[in-house]
């Protein structure tokens, strides 16, 4: 008698990528998205943005698409270099408010009651004014230029990190190891470069990319009202300065473009921000 044998078909599930996946290729599209920025600020002919009155107050074509200025200058090549100008001083700064943010944060809660109410006495202060008023005083005060809207975007932005740094070390101050440590009689230097310093990294990777947004914000807002970057440099805030005396007659696009790429570059490094946060959370990045 022949026998016939049935397999039971297993069907194949479908490939399904997790949180912390999903994350990575929206992390490399985003960075893609802004090497791609960077590199056309860097490497487009200056001879795009020079006067040109033959082409002037063109809208947007093939051949301009973002349309072109009141002196004929291709308002996509200056909005890019716009763009990565912003991108510049705006990394600057948030890379120099971090730093102030960590050796505040240590401070406190490493340093005793003393300096931690000191320095937590000083983040209220910063946290009661708008960060846009002190950052005019500061720019004012230095004269504007980069230097100025650099110096007072760091002197601003860092108070809300300061406090998460701090509260992050008070809790590793507990942990097993560093008790060990201070039993061995290892030095605060030591434990604070070996134990405590290695996992604020995540806490100021974050920071970082969260903060960036803000400083380019600010840095464009403030050169709008004219105590920012130099007029002869194609900052964001300078073309959306210049573009307002001309929206009445029509040309819509010396503002729309330039402040649509804006609002997009400072999406993309939020959107950063919160997929490494993402990354870093291990409840959040397997489902």
């Amino acid at each position: 008698m022949r026998v016939i044998s049935k397999t039971k078909h297993v069907p194949r599930r479908p490939f399904l990528l997790n949180q912390r996946q999903k994350s990575v290729i929206f992390l490399v599209m985003l960075c893609l998205l802004l090497l791609s920025v960077v590199l056309g600020g860097l490497f487009l002919n200056n001879d795009r943005i020079a006067t040109n009155l033959d082409y002037r107050n063109l809208g947007p074509t093939l051949a301009h698409p973002f349309g072109t200025d009141w002196l004929g200058r291709d308002m996509l090549t200056r909005t890019l270099k716009g763009l990565t100008l912003s991108i510049s001083v705006g990394l600057t700064a948030a890379i120099v408010s971090v730093t102030i943010a960590l050796l505040l944060g240590m401070l406190a809660s490493t340093m005793g009651k003393v300096v931690d109410g000191m320095i937590s006495w000083l983040v209220d202060l910063f946290l009661s004014v708008p960060h846009i008023v002190i950052l005019i005083l500061i720019a004012f005060a230095m004269g504007g230029g980069a230097k100025g809207v650099i110096i007072g975007l760091a002197l601003t932005h860092w108070p809300s990190l300061t406090r998460v740094i701090r509260a992050e070390v008070m809790q590793l101050r507990s942990a097993e190891y560093v008790q060990v440590s201070k039993r061995l009689g290892k030095s605060r230097w030591y434990i604070a470069r070996k134990h405590l310093l290695p996992h604020l990294v995540p806490q100021l990777l974050i920071g970082l990319f969260l903060l960036f947004p803000h400083a380019i914000l600010h840095e464009a807002a403030v050169t709008f009202l004219g105590l920012g970057l130099s007029p002869h440099q194609p900052a964001i805030g300078i073309i959306l300065s210049e573009s307002m005396r001309y929206l009445s007659t029509g040309m819509w696009w010396l503002a729309f473009f330039p402040g649509l790429c804006l609002l997009v570059i400072v999406r993309a490094f939020d959107m950063i921000g919160e997929q490494l946060q993402t990354m870093m959370d291990p409840q959040r990045a397997h489902k």
